[in-house]
């Protein structure tokens, strides 16, 4: 029968998307602390340098931040994509993006910090999925409802994301910009409010994947100037989004969401 195929089929692509999707959901929200931690090595004296000139905190501060920033990241990606202590990993990034927000003046930059932000959101959903089910994240604290802090950090996690799509909007008066801001802003807020939440997730992957390979292109761009640093940034800051959007998917959009509450109606 027709009908019983498509089920099928349905469920065999759903299996697969739960069993796969998660693992490159994590590897594409580590990508940007991958990134960052390897150019940490290649790149020791001009971010030591730069730290130092920056906040004239002397050569050994800036050393020990550089350091701070390479463990610290290459660390916690490893311990995440092994799944050994998620938990402390995803609170060590949450720092490392602290300090970088602080130390590279991205506090005053409201683009990037935003797209820091948003990197955090993800962290944040990664966080909600490493969490036990109806267990506390500290022992001995009891929790307040089966999954109580589980789906608020699934909540903040979905708001926090969709900033990054606040900076891809264009405030150009032209036919194509108007209906990409329309769009977008449509899908962003069903994903924060939880309404058609995967569909609307996965509709913003394809379009931040297709944006992010055509505009932030480093591979073009020769390795010795400035440009090709930058874009690779925002490349990996982007697939790290992508990373979080992707975990949206695999997930779901948690219990503070329209689409848990249309099940109770």
């Amino acid at each position: 029968h027709p009908s019983l195929v498509q089920v099928e089929r349905k469920e065999d692509f759903l299996r697969v998307t739960k069993q796969y999707l998660p693992h490159l959901a994590r590897l594409c929200l580590i990508s940007t602390f991958l990134e960052d931690g390897i150019r940490m090595w290649f790149q020791w004296n001009e971010q030591r340098d730069y730290i130092e000139a920056t906040w004239s905190c002397g050569y050994f501060l800036a050393t020990c931040f550089v350091l701070l920033n390479l463990i610290g990241q290459l660390g916690g990606c490893v311990l995440i994509l092994s799944r050994n202590f998620v938990q402390y990993a995803c609170f060590g990034l949450f720092g490392i993006i602290a300090l970088q927000t602080v130390a590279y003046s991205i506090l005053w930059d409201l683009k990037f910090l935003m797209r820091n932000l948003a990197l955090g959101g993800g962290l944040l959903l990664l966080l909600a999925e490493s969490r036990s089910e109806g267990k506390s994240m500290f022992a001995g604290v009891p929790s307040m409802g089966e999954s109580s802090p589980k789906q608020y950090m699934q909540l903040g996690g979905r708001v926090l994301l969709v900033l990054m799509f606040m900076t891809l909007l264009h405030f150009d008066f032209n036919f194509f910009s108007i209906l990409q801001n329309l769009v977008g802003t449509a899908l962003i807020i069903l994903v924060a409010i939880g309404f058609k939440t995967k569909l609307a997730a996965l509709t913003l992957v394809l379009w931040l994947l297709v944006i992010n390979v055509y505009f932030n292109a480093f591979w073009t761009i020769p390795a010795y100037k400035p440009m090709h640093d930058f874009l690779k940034y925002d490349f990996f800051q982007t697939t790290s989004v992508i990373g979080g959007l992707l975990l949206v998917v695999a997930l779901g959009p948690g219990g503070v969401s329209m689409d848990e509450k249309k099940k109770e109606w």
